[in-house]
């Protein structure tokens, strides 16, 4: 088991999208480590959550978890049938957390018109509070850095963000469409935006999504983005 110092070691070390994501931790705070084919990176606060993304073969993906995978409200994050595996392998229990999906694709994508980056997050928390309340991403939150939007009518209907990049992964969230304005593409066009802004900065745009949100997913796959369910593990009492 070796420890990898530099988001660099893990670029190295990994090329699961996730993993790298999750290495921008290593300049606040965060660790990695490495064993054999397996990675594992300790993300203090990395969407609201102290998670240990791990990737790789089950046995060494095991015996990084063994080793850190320990503390106060840790959450191991791994793709689901890894997850299931390596809980089986464990000394002792550890149980699933609620499943959910990550989505990411590579690549270029066209920049579509109507949509911009906002010079500022106004209206952003109200159409948040109206069609997306559950939204991981808040203007002003610590890691969110910048707001895309539509307006019609000078009126903000669709949002999303970009929150939570890593050097090489752009990270896409809080994706929102006033109501009263749904089944337009409103949707597509705002998220197909920010991906296209995030992939031609960093080669690789990502997201989180609930597993149960078909039409989300449907959306997302339509611009590309390929789905992997994941989740988190938690150690039995």
């Amino acid at each position: 088991m070796r420890r990898l110092r530099t988001t660099a070691d893990v670029q190295d070390a990994s090329d699961d999208p996730m993993v790298r994501w999750a290495a921008q931790a290593l300049s606040s705070g965060g660790a990695a480590w490495a064993h054999g084919d397996a990675v594992a990176v300790h993300a203090p606060s990395l969407t609201r959550r102290r998670r240990l993304v791990l990737s790789g073969p089950a046995e060494c993906v095991a015996s990084l978890l063994a080793a850190h995978g320990r503390g106060v409200e840790l959450r191991p994050l791994l793709e689901r049938p890894l997850a299931l595996e390596v809980a089986s392998l464990m000394p002792t229990p550890w149980l699933e957390d609620k499943p959910f999906g990550w989505m990411d694709r590579s690549g270029t994508l066209d920049l579509p018109a109507e949509a911009t980056w906002l010079r500022s997050s106004e209206g952003v928390e109200p159409l948040l509070r109206e069609a997306n309340p559950n939204s991981w991403a808040w203007p002003g939150e610590k890691g969110v850095r910048r707001w895309a939007g539509v307006h019609e009518d000078g009126e903000l209907v669709a949002t999303a963000a970009e929150a939570w990049s890593s050097t090489d992964v752009g990270f896409m969230m809080g994706v929102a469409v006033r109501p009263s304005c749904t089944n337009q593409g409103l949707g597509s066009r705002i998220c197909q935006f920010v991906a296209s802004s995030l992939l031609t900065l960093y080669g690789t745009c990502a997201l989180f999504v609930e597993n149960y949100n078909a039409p989300a997913i449907a959306v997302y796959r339509k611009l590309g983005f390929a789905y992997r369910d994941v989740t988190t593990l938690l150690p039995a009492a």
